[in-house]
């Protein structure tokens, strides 16, 4: 059986669930977190298809390095447990980012 990941392009604005803070569109790629506090929601089974019946909060938890200086935030689902991880957007909160990294699980 073939298993197909297809990540549908969702980039609108929301107000995060987490710290309350209106969150604009990304522009060059689907926004999936709140660049603010870093937080996301457990809404996907694969990006953008909006299947998961969890909808817990996605806490970030670890910041990997990623391809080309970027960085992957790691996400516990404070609902289910899953982990996920995200790249990070180029308006992110770097002090967040570097305080997480500083305290590693």
């Amino acid at each position: 059986m073939e298993s197909s990941k297809k990540f549908k392009m969702i980039d609108e604005s929301f107000i995060c669930m987490v710290c309350g803070r209106k969150v604009e569109p990304l522009g060059y790629t689907a926004r999936d977190h709140c660049p603010y506090c870093l937080s996301s929601l457990h809404l996907d089974l694969n990006p953008g298809d909006r299947l998961s019946n969890c909808h817990g909060v996605m806490e970030p938890i670890g910041i990997e390095n990623a391809k080309k200086g970027q960085y992957k935030i790691v996400y516990r689902c404070t609902k289910c447990g899953l982990i996920k991880r995200n790249i990070a957007a180029m308006d992110d909160n770097m002090d967040l980012i570097i305080k997480i990294m500083a305290n590693p699980l």
